[in-house]
């Protein structure tokens, strides 16, 4: 390939991800006015001034476009995660608990479309296909990593419940919970940790969706309560 075609080439693939980037963004503020069930391809296309063939170069159908949506809120969410953690002390299990909580629902109530298009109800004749799975899962191995820290720490999370056996089934579930996002980490901690993470996802989904008007207004001594005591039940130091 001659330097002029590869220049060429380059051009194009930068155009395309620019256009790429604004089909997507111009579905985001429709999944705002319509919400993820009223997302139409041809509608895209008008905004942008697009044919609709040739919008589908870019992608083939409706559900192609809400799983890349879907991928990329979860990365985002899944950054934002990461980054909470990182930012403090490997050692800070409660601080790294707290932070991590804290920007799941920073960045909920920042685009609580994309929340409700990854945590709110299935959108009618949509199945996920695996290719979310990688995207889906990051959010759930940061708490992972720091259950795994709180166990192999001083002050090991899984000794503050001895004893503490879970029934078959339930164990069975856990463990490809584990075997996922925390792998070694005791079976009877995850399962108060899962208990405490689906907690927080109801809380923000409370949140966001006015179940908390006339009473937990604003929400944030509540959450802020709650974060610390799901991390009381969790065992973490």
């Amino acid at each position: 390939m001659t330097t002029t075609q590869s220049a060429s080439r380059t051009a194009r693939e930068r155009a395309r991800a620019e256009l790429t980037r604004e089909i997507k963004e111009e579905a985001r503020r429709q999944l705002a006015i319509q919400g993820a069930s009223g997302l139409s391809l041809r509608a895209v296309a008008r905004e942008l001034g697009m044919v609709s063939s040739a919008l589908y170069r870019y992608f083939r159908s409706r559900d192609e476009l809400l799983t890349a949506l879907i991928i990329d809120a979860y990365d985002a969410l899944g950054a934002a995660a990461e980054e909470a953690s990182s930012g403090r002390p490997a050692a800070d299990i409660r601080g790294r608990w707290r932070a991590v909580c804290g920007a799941i629902r920073n960045w909920a109530r920042a685009n609580p479309h994309e929340y409700a298009l990854i945590y709110g109800s299935p959108v009618p004749g949509y199945q996920a296909p695996r290719a979310t799975v990688a995207s889906a899962i990051r959010v759930v191995r940061v708490m992972g990593g720091i259950l795994a820290d709180a166990q192999a720490g001083a002050d090991g999370v899984a000794a503050r419940h001895p004893g503490e056996p879970l029934r078959p089934e339930l164990a069975q579930q856990v463990a490809i919970v584990a075997e996922a996002v925390a792998p070694g980490v005791d079976d009877g901690v995850l399962a108060r940790a899962l208990i405490a993470w689906t907690q927080l996802f109801g809380m923000i989904s409370f949140e966001l969706f006015g179940q908390f008007a006339g009473t937990l207004e604003p929400a944030d001594p509540f959450f802020g309560y709650t974060t610390e005591r799901m991390a009381d039940y969790i065992g973490l130091a």
